[in-house]
């Protein structure tokens, strides 16, 4: 094995300190340092700054430019909303009128169809009621002529009288009336 070497921790003039830390460079390093600043500041005060605000500067547009035209574009989609909105309630009263019309149409079709039947079962009454007037004389002349049969052969059978047709006919016609 061998010993461990020492390392000299013994400071030599090379060695003394940490050059930009050293008092001696101070005046080199300040002037250094001014031509530097002013060199960056001379560098970005005509290239990179000018640059820099022009993009900002087109950005801002560009954004005003877009709020603008989303404006515009909202504005368009509200009237396209409100038009929409008026088709559709012009529509509706279009549809109300239609249905309105069909409903009138349609009562006035059952109003005629109401009249039609009515003036048919007015016809058949009065035909039915001329049929019953009809039946009603004939029944009634026939028992006329039954009554007119019935009055003679009643006279025949309790008083033993021979009455003819027209005697007893007329002996019906003076009692129906009275």
């Amino acid at each position: 094995m061998t010993a461990p070497q020492t390392i000299n921790t013994t400071p030599t003039d090379a060695q003394a300190a940490f050059p930009p830390f050293d008092p001696t460079y101070f005046a080199s390093q300040l002037f250094w340092l001014a031509i530097s600043f002013v060199a960056l500041y001379f560098i970005l005060s005509r290239f990179i700054l000018p640059r820099i605000g022009g993009a900002i500067e087109e950005r801002r547009d560009r954004i005003a430019d877009d709020l603008d035209a989303a404006a515009n574009m909202r504005d368009q989609a509200n009237e396209t909303v409100r038009a929409y909105e008026k088709s559709l309630a012009d529509a509706r009263a279009r549809a109300q009128s239609v249905a309105a019309a069909a409903k009138a149409e349609a009562d006035a079709e059952i109003a005629e169809a109401v009249r039609e039947a009515d003036a048919r079962l007015d016809a058949q009454q009065t035909e039915s009621e001329a049929r019953i007037r009809e039946a009603r004389d004939a029944a009634l002349k026939e028992v006329r002529s039954i009554a007119a049969g019935a009055t003679a052969a009643i006279a025949d059978r309790l008083a033993g009288l021979d009455v003819a047709a027209s005697e007893a006919e007329a002996a019906v016609d003076a009692v129906r009336k009275g």
